[in-house]
C-alpha cells in the first residue's frame, strides 16, 4: 500500500468540494455530510472556536508512492468530519456524566474530540472512505486523538461498517434508541392510519381535530419554492421558542441563509396559519442515501401555543407530504418514545468512543456494556402501534 499521509484541516474551505464531495458520494451521497453542509455551520460562525465547536477536519491522502504529501498529485482516501469541542451541547449523545465525573477527580474533560455532523442525530458515515481505507481512516483518527493529549476521541451516529472499525482501532462501541417512520407502501395517509391500532388511530385523529377545531391550517413548501419570507417567519418561530425555554439558539440565521442560497433542493418547510398569520414552522432535510429518498425532522418552532400543533406540524403534516412525494423514511431525531404512538418504528444506532484515562476508559467499558443490555431490552419491550397483521 502507498503511504497515507494524515492532515488536519481548520477550516472546511481548505479542501477542494469535489474532493470531498466525491468521497461522500462512494459512503452513499448523503447531503448532510456533503461539503456545502458543513461549510453552512462554518460560514454563519455557528460553528467556530467561539461557540465551542473548533474545526480540525481529518484528512487521510494517499501520496501515490510520494515520501511527502503533495496535494496537487495526492488523492484523498478518506475524509472525517472533526471538532475539538468545549462542551457537550448539540450532539444528542449524552457524556455529561463522564464529564462530571473526570472533573470531581480533578481532571480535564474538555475540550474532547467530537465526530459528526454538527447539531445533526442522523446514522450515516463518519469516515469517509472506501472499504479499502476504512481500517487506516479508524486507525489515523484514533492515533490523532492519542496523539493530541485530549481527553476523548466521540463519533456519534455511526454506521456499523464505521463501528466495526473504529472498535478494532480501540474504541468502545454504544448503542442508543431511535424512532423512524418506514414507509410500507400506503396509498395516503387514512391506508396508513388503517395500518395502526385502533388505540393509536383515534389518538391521532383527536390531535389532528383539535388543531383544526383552532383554525389552524397548514402547507408544505419546498425548494426554489421556499421564499425569503418563509425563512424569515421560519426563524422567528425556531429562534422564539429556544428563548421560551430560556436558551439561545443554536444555529444564526446566517447558517439558514447559507442552505437556502446552496441547497434549497434539500429543505421542506411546513407551516402553520391562523387565517392570515404564520403561526410555527418546521424544517426537514430531504436526502436521497443509498437509493432511498429520506426526511430528517429537524427544528421547529411557533408564535402562539396551540393544542397539538407540534405533533400536526412536526409529524402529520410532514407524513403525508412523505407519502405523495415517494419518501422511504422519516428520521425524526433523538429519543422520542411519543413518536412510536405516531407511526414511528424503534431502531437501534450507534457511537463509539475512546477515553484517553485508563480507569475511566475501564469504567466507561463496564457502564456501556450494562448500558447495551438496558438498550436492547427496552426496545425488546416496545409495543408495536401496528395492527398484528401488518407484520415487519
Amino acid at each position: 500500500m502507498n503511504p497515507l499521509h494524515l492532515q488536519i484541516i481548520d477550516r472546511i474551505d481548505d479542501i477542494e468540494p469535489d474532493r470531498w464531495n466525491a468521497l461522500v458520494a462512494k459512503c452513499g451521497g448523503s447531503v448532510l455530510c456533503q461539503h456545502a453542509f458543513l461549510k453552512a455551520f462554518e460560514q454563519s460562525k455557528s460553528v467556530c472556536a467561539e461557540t465551542g465547536w473548533k474545526p480540525q477536519h481529518l484528512l487521510l491522502w494517499d501520496a501515490q508512492g510520494a515520501a511527502a504529501l503533495d496535494p496537487a498529485t495526492a488523492v484523498l482516501a478518506a475524509a472525517v468530519p472533526l471538532y475539538a469541542k468545549g462542551h457537550s451541547y448539540g450532539e444528542f449523545v449524552f457524556d455529561w456524566a463522564w464529564a462530571d465525573a473526570y472533573q470531581r477527580h480533578g481532571l480535564q474533560y474538555y475540550p474532547k474530540w467530537l465526530a459528526a455532523v454538527p447539531f445533526t442525530p442522523v446514522p450515516g458515515p463518519r469516515l469517509l472512505t472506501t472499504d479499502t481505507h476504512r481500517a487506516a481512516a479508524a486507525q489515523a483518527l484514533v492515533h490523532w486523538a492519542k496523539e493530541s493529549g485530549l481527553s476523548s476521541l466521540h463519533v456519534l451516529y455511526t454506521t456499523e461498517a464505521d463501528t466495526t472499525a473504529l472498535c478494532a482501532a480501540g474504541c468502545l462501541a454504544r448503542t442508543h434508541t431511535q424512532f423512524h417512520w418506514m414507509n410500507r407502501g400506503w396509498a395516503d395517509f387514512e391506508a396508513f392510519l388503517a395500518s395502526l391500532t385502533q388505540s393509536k388511530r383515534k389518538k391521532i385523529r383527536a390531535e389532528r381535530r383539535k388543531v383544526k377545531e383552532a383554525g389552524v391550517t397548514t402547507q408544505v413548501v419546498t425548494g426554489s419554492a421556499i421564499t425569503p419570507a418563509h425563512w424569515d417567519i421560519f426563524y422567528r418561530c425556531y429562534a422564539n421558542t429556544y428563548h421560551q425555554r430560556g436558551n439561545a439558539p443554536y444555529l444564526t440565521p446566517a447558517f439558514f441563509e447559507a442552505v437556502a442560497a446552496t441547497l434549497s433542493n434539500h429543505c421542506v418547510i411546513a407551516l402553520a396559519s391562523q387565517g392570515e398569520q404564520t403561526i410555527a414552522a418546521s424544517l426537514l432535510w430531504l436526502d436521497t442515501s443509498d437509493g432511498q429518498r429520506r426526511l430528517y425532522g429537524r427544528y421547529w418552532g411557533a408564535l402562539k401555543h396551540v393544542d397539538c400543533l407540534h405533533f400536526e406540524l412536526a409529524y402529520y403534516t410532514p407524513l403525508e407530504w412523505a407519502l405523495q412525494h415517494d419518501i422511504a423514511v422519516i428520521e425524526g431525531g433523538a429519543q422520542g418514545e411519543h413518536k412510536l404512538a405516531r407511526g414511528f418504528e424503534p431502531v437501534q444506532t450507534r457511537s463509539a468512543h475512546w477515553l484517553a484515562h485508563p480507569a475511566f476508559a475501564d469504567a466507561v467499558e463496564r457502564f456501556l456494556e450494562q448500558e447495551r443490555t438496558g438498550v436492547d431490552h427496552y426496545m425488546q419491550g416496545l409495543q408495536s402501534p401496528f395492527k398484528p397483521e401488518v407484520g415487519d
